[in-house]
């Protein structure tokens, strides 16, 4: 179907950002909302706003949608990084700034899409990142590989406490960042981007699923990434090398551990069924503290015509 782009000068199309959980079906909403919009002679792109779907090569354990089956949509933001980079969010803000700016210069809707929570808050809030210092990262990396996530964890609360309370004691990374900045800026709380003022005025559609319902499907998605063969992938990507960043993704750190027999194949879905259930429970108290976000039920029959109009009292 043609669609039509505003012309110059026009009203600029909406910052539409569609979030939620893995396995609540944002991917799906985004390709629905777009077929919609396009049947009212309005086009629309998916800006990908999944922090793993950046990388090249990783595509099972990541659940991106092989080109097959956008339907015709542009998507950006996919396969930019090799998986020996290190994804930057700094970085990935100002990529996927660009892409909006330009998709609504166009005249078209970008649809932001992904469970990344900073990444999606570094997008829509006007969020400047605090410095970085190679040395200073290094030396709390190495840090890290000798005493572990939990003791960093207890370093940065004794040092900023309201930084700790919203860093997960198990995420080694993150932890790592917020004392990197506490080191650099004394500080890591006026850095986080609760509270910002939006960067753009964006339409946030936030998909959510009872857990009793999530869990099976959360579960039955890590079994099927198994099953599809994750494991080869990983076995194929393995040669050319993984930075610290892919190595620990969710799937692919344990289906690393299943090639180095560090795990049986069971327990390897299972340490990754449960890092996923975890995540999801992450994913979903980040999104909560927007109060902005326009909530919607996962299998709600209305949920297209929810976001079209939306969409469309904004347009």
């Amino acid at each position: 179907m043609i669609t039509r782009r505003h012309a110059p000068g026009a009203r600029r199309p909406p910052l539409v950002a569609v979030v939620g959980a893995t396995g609540t079906g944002k991917s799906a909403l985004a390709l629905d909302l777009a077929e919609a919009l396009a049947d009212r002679g309005i086009a629309a792109e998916v800006v990908n706003a999944d922090a793993m779907q950046l990388y090249r090569g990783m595509d099972i354990g990541t659940a991106k949608l092989p080109e097959a089956d956008r339907r015709g949509v542009p998507h950006r933001l996919l396969d930019v990084l090799e998986p020996t980079e290190e994804a930057s969010v700094a970085e990935y803000q100002r990529l996927a700034r660009a892409e909006v700016e330009r998709i609504q210069a166009g005249g078209a809707v970008p649809l932001l899409t992904g469970g990344s929570g900073l990444y999606v808050s570094s997008v829509i809030q006007d969020f400047v990142f605090p410095a970085r210092d190679p040395e200073v990262r290094a030396a709390l990396e190495a840090e890290l590989e000798r005493t572990g996530p939990r003791a960093m964890h207890a370093r940065l609360a004794a040092l900023d406490p309201a930084a700790a309370a919203g860093v997960d004691a198990a995420n080694g990374r993150r932890v790592v960042r917020a004392l990197e900045v506490v080191e650099l800026a004394g500080s890591f709380t006026p850095g986080l981007p609760e509270d910002r003022p939006p960067w753009q005025p964006a339409i946030v559609l936030a998909l959510r699923a009872d857990r009793e319902v999530l869990v099976p499907r959360l579960d039955a998605r890590v079994r099927a990434m198994w099953a599809d063969g994750l494991v080869d992938e990983v076995a194929a990507l393995r040669p050319a090398g993984f930075g610290t960043t892919a190595a620990r993704a969710i799937g692919y750190a344990q289906a690393l551990a299943q090639l180095d027999g560090r795990l049986t194949p069971e327990a390897a879905i299972a340490e990754t069924a449960a890092l996923t259930r975890r995540y999801a429970r992450r994913q979903v108290s980040w999104f909560r503290r927007d109060r902005d976000a326009r909530w919607i039920e996962h299998d709600d029959p209305g949920r297209v015509r929810f976001a079209l109009d939306a969409v469309l009292g904004e347009h």
